[in-house]
């Protein structure tokens, strides 16, 4: 019996990941379940383990290689099957491999050259009655706003700015939208355009073709430095997050939260909880809890944007970020909603345990409708969190500090924290947003009785 063993996909919005280190070797027996290779996403940084029992009887990714999801990385054959690697299954990844590789180096279509015709021969003008200019698209300064700048490039390149989109304050047409319009529209690339020609140089016409504008460049530090290649991870995360800001119009509301009634509880059952459970009672279940029982309550925040349409999911899967020396994942808690404040901290546990061990299997990273993560740990007043797609929030914990606050007039000590909300403007407003964030606070706030 041959098994193929398959580069899994580690999240939703995953397509590739790296093939870090091969375990196992050529030759060497393998268990079901066995840890075989390792892989690095944005969404994890993982052991893959062995779907099958048998021989490993070829590799054919080698460390280092980013693949495609699905792509078969190795072959397992049953220990009675003879070891001769199947030299179709070979040929075809070579093939794959090769294609692949051309696609990667496929070099890029160049740009259109500046062209600059020859200047024709000067002639004498012949005596003729004056003509009247040619005509140009009609520009209506009265009813566009814009700048002297956009003007003077719609007018070189015969663009009528009532056509044109604008992005800015009020409809206003900015530089970069006149050049959107330019690219996008074919008729208008190439342009050409007569240029002016000095009085007192001999008549004649100069033809040009505008070259496309450029991006500004970035300034690069001319100092000495010292140059490291990103991880896989790291280049996966940096992909992801720039996504996600292109993506999501991206809002934050901050509220100040009196904790004091959760410290009391934890500190009444901790000791009780850690013998019970087995595991250290944190503030991130309080947390967690509050946050999957205040989503139940405004389902647009556990959402996603298809389209023109908003997809409302019943399910409600709680992201977790965990922090790792090589970068950040986040782990998913499925059906969150279903569960007790202790099954939120046990799942909790056991999922930032798995991560940091490198032991998470695909589905655990897969699925969350909305996140949170936990600042406050590193010391952190609070944050604004990029939201992590396709989800539509992300809630931020700061760290709990005992602060003086008023309260009935009166300066009292107070165990306070700040939570940070990032929204995605384009579904959810921001009344909405504050409604949720009160509703969450006063949840902490008069969390006084002990939840199993």
């Amino acid at each position: 019996m041959t098994t193929q063993v398959i580069m899994p996909q580690m999240g939703e919005s995953v397509f590739e990941g790296t093939l870090t280190k091969w375990l196992k070797k050529v030759g060497d027996a393998v268990v079901r379940d066995e840890p075989l290779f390792e892989i690095s996403t944005d969404k994890v940084d993982s052991e893959i383990p062995s779907p099958a029992t048998g021989i490993l009887s070829e590799i054919l990714v080698p460390e280092g290689k980013t693949i495609q999801v699905n792509t078969v990385v190795a072959i397992i054959r049953d220990t009675k099957e003879s070891e001769v690697a199947a030299p179709d299954m070979k040929r075809e990844a070579a093939e794959q491999s090769v294609s692949e590789e051309a696609l990667e180096i496929e070099s890029p279509i160049p740009p259109a050259p500046v062209e600059i015709e020859e200047p024709k021969p000067v002639v004498p003008p012949a005596p003729q009655k004056p003509q009247q200019p040619e005509s140009s698209p009609t520009i209506r300064p009265q009813n566009v706003r814009t700048s002297p700048l956009v003007r003077k490039l719609a007018r070189e390149n015969n663009v009528d700015l009532a056509l044109v989109h604008g992005t800015g304050l009020e409809g206003r047409i900015t530089k970069e939208d006149l050049l959107s319009y330019l690219k996008s529209d074919q008729t208008a690339a190439p342009v050409k355009r007569e240029e002016k020609t000095p009085a007192n140089a001999p008549t004649g016409t100069v033809t040009t073709i505008i070259a496309a504008s450029k991006a500004p460049e970035i300034p690069q530090f001319t100092g000495e430095v010292e140059l490291q290649p990103m991880t896989p991870m790291r280049k996966a995360i940096a992909d992801h997050m720039i996504l996600s800001k292109k993506t999501s119009a991206h809002v934050n509301t901050v509220f100040e939260v009196d904790m004091s009634a959760v410290v009391l509880l934890r500190e009444s059952h901790k000791t009780e909880f850690q013998k019970r459970e087995g595991i250290p009672l944190t503030y991130t279940p309080f947390f967690g809890k509050a946050l999957v029982d205040t989503v139940h309550e405004f389902p647009v925040f556990n959402s996603s944007i298809i389209g023109e349409n908003i997809a409302y999911k019943k399910a409600i899967n709680l992201g977790i970020a965990v922090a790792l020396d090589t970068g950040l994942i986040v782990p998913v808690i499925k059906d969150a909603h279903l569960k007790s404040f202790t099954g939120i901290a046990l799942a909790i546990s056991d999922l930032a345990a798995r991560a940091r061990t490198k032991r998470l299997k695909p589905d655990d990273v897969q699925n969350g409708t909305i996140s949170m993560t936990n600042p406050g740990s590193f010391g952190a007043l609070f944050a604004t969190p990029i939201i992590n797609q396709p989800q539509v929030a992300i809630l931020g914990i700061g760290g709990i500090e005992k602060r003086p606050v008023v309260i009935n007039d009166a300066i009292a000590i107070r165990s306070m924290v700040c939570l940070s909300l990032s929204f995605d403007h384009r579904v959810i407003d921001g009344a909405v947003a504050d409604q949720f964030m009160v509703k969450l606070k006063n949840r902490l706030q008069t969390w006084k009785e002990w939840l199993d």
